[in-house]
């Protein structure tokens, strides 16, 4: 008996001492599954670019000079970031990853436009850091309060039950320069026309759908702006998803709801 605990302390303490030379995976792993072959992490489905893309901690963004904000913003969402933990805190500042320099806190000042986040706060609750980068000025596009806080909120809040249902998502958020209603600040950031979402459920059956919002004071219910990525590749010039191969890509591209 004596000898059969020996070696069960003794098997104890050896796989112990094993714990701790295991390689934890980094927080990042979080945005690591596989989708028809492909390892993805967060930057694997990035849109196409054609200016400065900035690399944050858990989204992606290619930055437009011309325009003073991103042309789009691109993460992983699912469920472990909505129901995360961390808590707001408005600590606006400027992107000093931006070669050219993002826009300031100042040009939104007395402007009439809410710093619209187009990474939403509510989608990166993970953790600390996930919650401050998205108030990066570069995450920022001006907006009338009245759309961005209601029903382009809804929207925001619509794709979050989504996430949860649908285990993970990606998501792309931009503004549409077409129709633009003017300038703000003394860099001159544009106030876009309208705003869209991409969505690419990556769990089976894959499906996406768009959404592209006037930038207006007032908007129907968002189903009424449901689209196609299709849509909104004609809209910005953008190609969402080129890794897809060809034949998937058009199925998905061209459907509406799901």
């Amino acid at each position: 008996m004596k000898k059969q605990h020996f070696f069960l302390l003794l098997l104890i303490s050896i796989l112990i001492a094993c714990s701790v030379f295991i390689k934890r995976e980094p927080t990042s792993s979080i945005n690591t599954i596989k989708s028809d072959g492909l390892s993805f992490n967060y930057k694997t489905y990035q849109p196409s670019t054609t200016s400065t893309i900035a690399n944050k901690t858990y989204y992606s963004l290619e930055y437009n000079e011309t325009h003073e904000q991103a042309n789009w913003v691109y993460y992983l969402l699912t469920a472990e970031f909505v129901n995360g933990t961390a808590k707001r805190k408005d600590n606006f500042k400027s992107d000093t990853s931006i070669p050219t320099e993002s826009a300031s806190l100042n040009d939104y000042k007395k402007s009439g436009y809410d710093r619209g986040h187009l990474c939403p706060a509510a989608d990166m609750k993970l953790n600390n850091q996930a919650m401050s980068e998205t108030f990066l000025m570069s995450n920022m596009s001006p907006q009338l309060p009245s759309f961005n806080r209601g029903e382009w909120k809804r929207l925001e809040s619509q794709v979050r039950k989504w996430a949860v249902e649908e285990d993970s998502i990606i998501v792309i958020t931009g503004p549409i320069f077409k129709n633009n209603i003017g300038q703000i600040g003394k860099n001159k950031v544009t106030v876009p026309g309208a705003y869209y979402k991409v969505l690419y459920d990556l769990t089976q059956p894959q499906k996406m759908t768009a959404f592209i919002l006037p930038h207006t004071k007032e908007v129907k219910a968002y189903h009424n702006y449901q689209t196609s990525v299709n849509k909104v590749e004609q809209e910005t010039g953008i190609d969402f998803f080129a890794i897809l191969p060809d034949e998937l890509e058009e199925q998905l591209e061209t459907n509406i709801r799901w």
